[in-house]
This record gives structure tokens, C-alpha cells and sequence, in this order.
């Protein structure tokens, strides 16, 4: 695998603008149960972070709100997953120098 030294010495964390730029799409699935809201990031390498969202009596389900928490959650989900792979990235700049 080729590496951009230039590239990886600039990017030294990770930064929710690229992170969400590696986003293909979003879409969100209602359970039906009145309690339960999915939603899926579709990444751009066919990779896919769920996230979810339920309340606790579905007289106070709220579609919009149910997606903007699970929303939240798989966005959240990202963070562990591309630290890792700078870490990754980084290291195999600094053994390839």
C-alpha cells in the first residue's frame, strides 16, 4: 500500500468533517414497535455503523427525534473506528520511512 508521507504528517487526529465526507449515504428504519429507530451510515468502502435510538413509552415516540439520537449514535461509532485507523495509518508511515 502506498502512503502520502506529506498527507499523514498533516493529519495528526481526526476530525468529524472528513469523517462524515467518507459517509455515501444515510437512511433510517422505523422498528414499528412505536419504541425503536435505526440508522445506518452507509460508508463509501460498502462499510456500514448502525446506531439507535427507543424511548421507553411509544406515547412519546418522535420519528424526527428518534432519528436525530440514533443519528447521533452512529456518528459516535465513528470516532473509535477512524482513530483507530490514523493510528494505523501513522504508524505504517512511520515504519515505511
Amino acid at each position: 500500500m502506498l502512503i502520502d508521507r506529506n498527507l499523514v504528517r498533516q493529519r495528526n487526529k481526526v476530525n468529524l468533517t472528513d469523517m462524515l465526507a467518507k459517509v455515501e449515504k444515510t437512511t433510517y428504519h422505523d422498528m414499528g414497535d412505536g419504541h425503536t429507530t435505526f440508522c445506518c451510515l452507509h460508508m463509501k468502502n460498502g462499510y456500514k455503523v448502525w446506531g439507535q435510538s427507543a424511548c421507553v413509552d411509544s406515547k412519546n415516540f418522535n420519528q424526527a427525534m428518534g432519528e436525530q439520537i440514533a443519528y447521533k449514535d452512529a456518528v459516535d461509532k465513528l470516532w473509535p473506528l477512524e482513530g483507530y485507523l490514523l493510528a494505523e495509518e501513522l504508524y505504517n508511515a512511520k515504519t515505511l520511512l
